[in-house]
């Protein structure tokens, strides 16, 4: 007899979507089309399509490093007031340090693309320290 392999313990890892046509996703021509929602995740990540020309605004995320991968399309990639826009197309990997300003603008063909960053801890109900 043998004994179990740690392999064998514990949650399994499985095809959550296909990034090309998240399932169940309505056909919205911008917005998040699938997020991860499984419990107990250390992660969250979000397939996101851009229209044709629309544009998430400048922005710093001051908690989160946000890796992001371009599943379709293009746009820019905007690093902030004293650097140029970066091109974005099918296949880039991105990293977005925290603390650093950022906006992404869709091309002709629209953009969708992978987030994915550390889960945000949930809001709690409690007593203020010092209270």
């Amino acid at each position: 007899m043998t004994s179990p392999s740690p392999m064998d313990s514990g949650p399994a890892g499985r095809v959550l979507c296909d990034t090309r046509t998240p399932a169940g996703s309505p056909p919205v021509p911008s917005g998040v089309l699938w997020k991860l929602a499984e419990s107990g995740r250390q992660l969250d990540a979000n397939v996101v399509r851009l229209a044709p020309g629309d544009r998430i605004s400048p922005h710093t995320e001051t908690q989160l490093d946000v890796m992001l991968l371009v599943t379709a399309g293009d746009g820019l990639l905007g690093a902030g007031p004293a650097n140029e826009p970066q091109p974005l197309t099918e296949g880039a990997l991105v990293w977005l340090p925290h603390g650093a300003t950022r906006s992404v603008t869709a091309g002709d063909a629209g953009l969708t693309y992978v987030t994915v960053h550390q889960r945000r801890p949930g809001m709690r109900i409690g007593t203020r320290p010092g209270a």
